[in-house]
């Protein structure tokens, strides 16, 4: 199974609906967001998601399995991460994380656990979250992506991502959608 990890922060929810409604009903990868909110917001995120997505997205409970077609949005204030190859759970670990939950924390756990085809996608927020679990993914020859500077609310992720070069892809968020699907047929 094909996997898409996606994070993002400041700017976050109008560019994850870019992203999320700019793909098919019949996307065939599951994926998983990682957006910096609070947790009483994050069920709320979710049905505004839903409305500007062809596909299912729901908040992710403990000992949820990816699957193609849904999107699971972290919704604690602990990470969300892959327990298992097959299985998504929440940890206060690491504690020291200023960001929670944390995208370095969801990809660094994918490129440990995740057996199947991985894309990870970082989009625009405040910091250097998600530039090293980014990495980490390239580094094992993953299809990784970053939002380039001129559509980023907020270029500080993306621009983390791109002085480490963790990025293959560097796009404008209106072209995103499309490579993904690019990738995963």
């Amino acid at each position: 199974m094909k996997l898409v990890g996606i994070g993002a922060s400041a700017g976050g929810p109008a560019a994850l609906a870019t992203v999320l409604g700019g793909l098919p009903k019949d996307f065939p990868a599951a994926l998983i967001i990682v957006q910096h909110v609070d947790a009483h917001m994050a069920p709320n995120m979710a049905d505004w998601l839903q409305q500007q997505s062809p596909l299912s997205v729901r908040v992710a409970v403990e000992g949820d399995r990816p699957a193609p077609g849904t999107v699971l949005l972290a919704a604690t204030d602990d990470h969300l991460v892959l327990k298992t190859a097959e299985r998504v759970g929440y940890s206060p670990d690491p504690r020291d994380y200023v960001y929670r939950p944390s995208v370095d924390a969801f990809f660094q756990s994918m490129s440990r656990l995740w057996r199947g085809e991985a894309i990870g996608v970082l989009l625009t927020g405040m910091g250097r979250d998600g530039a090293l679990g980014l990495k980490a993914l390239r580094d094992q020859g993953r299809h990784t992506i970053s939002q380039d500077e001129a559509s980023s609310a907020v270029y500080g992720m993306p621009k983390a991502a791109a002085k480490i070069d963790a990025a293959v892809d560097i796009l404008p968020l209106n072209r995103i959608a499309a490579r993904l699907v690019t990738l995963v047929r």
